[in-house]
């Protein structure tokens, strides 16, 4: 045995007595509560976490942190999602994993100083200024505007498909301060606060019913000279780190919250009786080839995690085969119920991004909600298009894609029929 064997073990060992201590009685994971009981018991779950260091675990104990190794957050990842309890709230993908992460690895130490507690502390909710409506799969064209006025910076433009800005009160914004810069070069990343006058928020009807995203306008929006990360026009490099983040961190735990979906599937093919159906089985058979897959996929990031290399174009790799994967096993589950689905009864899922939570019934509606859900995964956090051209490009060494017409889908289309 060896001596990182015997720390992982006895580190498991820790957290299952946290986990033993803290957990209430009877506690069957968030997906056997109601909407309300479950956003109170996680609420709740990140204050107990916060104050016990192991809400943000990667970060240094010096701002708050966990000080984890990556080997202890994939162990505290597994007992968490053993018992179904949460690492986080949604909001803390957002301002842990992405902007705090990025803050740490390109903010000076005053930010640092500044940011970090209050996200920590939930002063600061984040959401993602990135896409916009001529600048989503194309992200180097990003139009919104930030002219320096003095100790300020002035915003003006358009941001949409903001998961969760109606709930937020900052935002990272990617704007262009340097128009005549090539498009790669005149971009800034900003750190802005949502509560002023300028900013808008419009929430956008998803098929699930729920509004998650948003169109967030700025008018005149301001925000201080230095809440600038990185460099003035150098905010590409920061914007790519945090997706590396994004796509990246999540490879060694995202397999553990697949293979738990996995393993409920298997047992709604129990529920209605399917389990011994020979096409069934082997269509079961496939998809936990892919979780296998996908769980290599992540012991491979993690080694690059322990080796000290920063996510990099390869996390692209993980992003599509998850979102790929997801809708190709809610799509079998759905089929399971036959004509049935078309009427989903029961609780829907209480988040729309990746699976339903652990506890959470085999309902219609739980299964079509993660469908839908699986769907629009493909697309947030980069399509699976910008994947494999990323892949294709950057890992693969393959030739760039010859660039299509550019335009609005109206003068795409009004050229096309003159």
């Amino acid at each position: 045995m060896t001596t990182e064997t015997v720390n992982d073990d006895a580190f498991r060992k820790q957290i299952q007595h946290f986990l033993e201590s803290q957990v209430p009685e009877g506690f069957c994971g968030l997906g056997s509560m109601n909407a309300d009981e479950a956003r109170g018991f996680a609420a709740r779950w990140r204050v107990t976490l916060h104050e016990h260091g192991l809400l943000a675990a990667s970060w240094p104990k010096r701002y708050g942190g966990g000080g984890l190794t990556e080997r202890e957050q994939v162990i505290l990842a597994e007992e968490f999602y053993r018992v179904g309890v949460p690492t986080g709230t949604d909001n803390d993908t957002f301002g842990i994993q992405m902007v705090g992460n990025t803050i740490l690895a390109w903010g000076t130490e005053e930010q640092r100083e500044f940011f970090l507690p209050k996200i920590l502390s939930g002063e600061h909710l984040w959401c993602q200024g990135y896409s916009e409506p001529n600048a989503g799969s194309d992200l180097g064209n990003v139009g919104t505007k930030a002219e320096l006025d003095g100790d300020e910076w002035v915003i003006n433009g358009q941001k949409i498909w903001t998961s969760a800005g109606h709930l937020a009160n900052h935002i990272f914004v990617l704007a262009r301060t340097n128009p005549d810069a090539p498009k790669h070069k005149g971009i800034t990343f900003l750190l802005v606060p949502m509560e002023q006058p300028g900013i808008e928020v419009r929430p956008i009807k998803m098929m699930t019913g729920d509004a998650e995203f948003n169109e967030v306008f700025f008018t005149g929006a301001r925000c201080p000279r230095e809440n600038v990360v990185g460099e003035v026009n150098g905010g590409w490099p920061v914007a790519m780190t945090l997706l590396g983040y994004e796509r990246g961190e999540a490879a060694a735990v995202f397999p553990i919250m697949f293979k738990m979906e996995f393993d409920r599937l298997v047992e709604l093919t129990r529920e209605l009786k399917l389990s011994s159906e020979p096409l069934v089985r082997q269509q079961l058979a496939k998809l936990y080839e892919k979780v296998e897959i996908m769980r290599f996929l992540g012991m491979r990031s993690l080694e690059q995690f322990l080796a000290g290399k920063p996510p990099a174009a390869d996390a692209s790799i993980f992003k599509l085969y998850w979102s790929e994967y997801h809708k190709q096993v809610t799509e079998f589950a759905v089929s399971l119920f036959g004509v049935r689905a078309t009427a989903p009864q029961g609780r829907p899922p209480m988040s729309s991004f990746h699976t339903d939570q652990r506890g959470a019934p085999n309902s219609t509606a739980s299964w079509v909600g993660s469908m839908y859900v699986a769907r629009a995964g493909t697309i947030y956090a980069g399509t699976s298009q910008v994947q494999r051209n990323i892949i294709g490009e950057m890992v693969l060494g393959l030739p760039k894609e010859p660039a299509g017409p550019r335009g609005t889908w109206r003068e795409l289309a009004q050229a096309q029929s003159s």
